[in-house]
């Protein structure tokens, strides 16, 4: 799991836990999942019309396949199925990786991940 995505899920559970998401505007409404913060704003004019013409940018659909994938091997029975999947999901990760060129993958080192978990929620 992404680090920023363990983080996030920690804080959001303390918010819950705490009460913080009662009685809110809009509670109980559907979500709008047109959000486009994490798009730079000299982009978000480009990928609007290139998202109503029907194209996602590579990116972003493997972005999807990546979280379609991890959804359907939670839901695998079979251990060699499940392998083959993890693997090519793994590797889906790795080129997604690549096309945002990330200088450092926390993936590749999981030993550190709850270390710098724990460090960033205690601050």
């Amino acid at each position: 799991m992404d680090i920023f995505r363990t983080i996030a899920e920690r804080k959001i559970k303390e918010a819950i836990e705490e009460g913080a998401f009662t009685n809110l505007p809009g509670e109980g409404k559907p979500l709008s999942f047109e959000d486009e913060t994490w798009i730079p704003e000299e982009l978000r004019v480009a990928y609007r019309i290139l998202k109503n013409a029907g194209f996602v940018p590579p990116d972003l659909e493997l972005r999807n396949e990546i979280i379609q994938m991890r959804d359907l091997i939670n839901r695998i029975d079979d251990d060699k199925e499940r392998l083959k999947k993890v693997r090519e999901l793994n590797y889906k990760i790795m080129c997604l990786d690549m096309l945002r060129r990330r200088p450092l993958n926390l993936r590749d080192h999981p030993e550190y991940e709850v270390k710098i978990v724990d460090k960033c929620i205690s601050s």
